[in-house]
């Protein structure tokens, strides 16, 4: 994020006199350019390529940054739109030639665009069915703004620096939006599948699906974007999958009714229906460093720590301190027992019911810790970002370094 503002920059100021660099004139012109690139890279990021997620390590961290792209995007549109972004002693024109009333219109309209996709974005009231398809707009949203830098008198020229600059990313940002609101649902990874048995109490569903046809290679610890054939659970969504690789190709998940699509599901869930799978993403696995291994889960974060359990092949169980978090009276449905898995393979699991400042938990904590060293230990966390903190802070004490913690960002909203 930092090289995209310092280029953008940098490229408007060799298009300027060095005279007229430190004017408002230049923050404001400069940060229309950040604020342009900003959006053009977060549209890259929300593409969903698989050498995005890879450079970013996740797609969690893919969308994490997506988002700050978006708001620091709005900020420096802001600060554009505040000051005038014009020098007597520029010598500007328009790279495309506009009616003045339709220049105006534009400049307006762009910052009213970013202005709309950053706080639908952020706004977690709103529905997510009806965030998705407000969320659609970002695309042809931004191709206003283009509109606007590319109709706005100003010293970049489209052959400059700050002009290659700006067009390159435009074009990645434009191509990345018509990926993903045209090509993605035929060209992206996915199958069909079709739910084979269902596992489901008051709070919680076990689902369990099997391949039509073929099916989708995957990690444990990874996860998938789910779309029902089903009116009103056809909006995809993520979900971390519950099981390790099956030669019959199955996979599980398990949904915690936390919204109004988790409940309907929770409720509506039956053996029959057709899913289309969206696969897979995420890089949340097992790690071989240390002598010891501590996994801590916070309510639906146990989803991953179940499909790791499952996968017999990997082994090493021996070494593993299971905490896991839950709330009395939401325990997970009985094919998603973790005490079962946990007794099959030898892991030492440590139920919580009272929060992170149990004793229990602080106090075997620690003895792993001791045991095996502090820089020994390999944390591996998926939960709500209050427990996250309350564990760093347990970290802190024990003196475990923060490279030994591994988390996944799982609220993409």
């Amino acid at each position: 994020m930092i090289f995209l503002v310092v280029a953008s920059f940098a490229s408007m100021l060799a298009a300027i006199p060095t005279g007229t660099w430190w004017s408002t004139a230049t923050l404001s012109l400069g940060s229309g350019i950040a604020a342009v690139s900003l959006m053009a890279m977060a549209a890259v990021l929300g593409a969903r390529w698989k050498w995005v997620e890879s450079i970013f390590g996740g797609l969690d961290r893919v969308y994490e940054t997506h988002k700050w792209l978006g708001v620091w995007a709005l900020a420096f549109g802001s600060i554009h739109l505040v000051f005038k972004a014009g020098n007597a002693e520029w010598q500007t024109a328009a790279i495309l030639a506009l009616p003045s009333p339709t220049t105006r219109l534009v400049r307006q309209l762009s910052f009213v665009a970013l202005m709309l996709i950053v706080l639908l974005a952020l706004n977690r009231n709103i529905p997510y069915r009806v965030w998705r398809w407000w969320h659609k707009l970002s695309g042809p949203l931004f191709l206003i703004v283009i509109a606007h830098w590319l109709s706005f008198k100003s010293p970049v020229a489209l052959v400059s620096p700050a002009g290659i600059w700006l067009a390159t990313l435009s074009v990645l940002g434009v191509a990345a939006a018509a990926y993903k609101l045209l090509l993605y649902p035929s060209l992206s990874q996915h199958a069909e599948y079709r739910l084979q048995s269902v596992s489901a109490n008051a709070s919680a569903v076990h689902l369990r699906l099997t391949p039509v046809s073929r099916k989708i290679p995957f990690v444990p610890g990874q996860f998938a974007f789910l779309s029902f054939k089903r009116n009103g659970l056809r909006e995809p969504h993520p979900f971390t999958i519950a099981s390790a690789a099956k030669e019959d190709g199955s996979i599980a998940f398990m949904v915690r009714s936390l919204g109004d699509y988790t409940a309907r599901l929770v409720r509506e869930a039956e053996p029959g229906l057709t899913v289309e799978v969206y696969a897979p993403f995420g890089r949340f696995q097992r790690s071989p460093d240390g002598k010891a291994e501590i996994w801590i889960a916070g309510g639906v974060g146990v989803t991953p720590f179940l499909a790791w359990l499952q996968d017999a092949d990997e082994g090493r169980f021996e070494r593993v301190t299971f905490f896991h978090f839950f709330t009395p009276g939401r325990e997970l449905p009985e094919a998603a027992d973790p005490r079962v898995l946990a007794e099959e393979r030898g892991v030492e699991l440590v139920d919580i019911a009272t929060g992170p400042s149990a004793p229990e938990f602080r106090r075997r904590f620690a003895q792993v810790v001791a045991q095996a060293g502090p820089a020994q230990v390999q944390i591996s966390f998926c939960g709500p970002k209050g427990l996250l903190r309350q564990l760093r802070s347990l970290m802190r004490e024990t003196g475990v370094p923060d490279d030994r913690l591994r988390h996944e960002l799982f609220e993409f909203r």
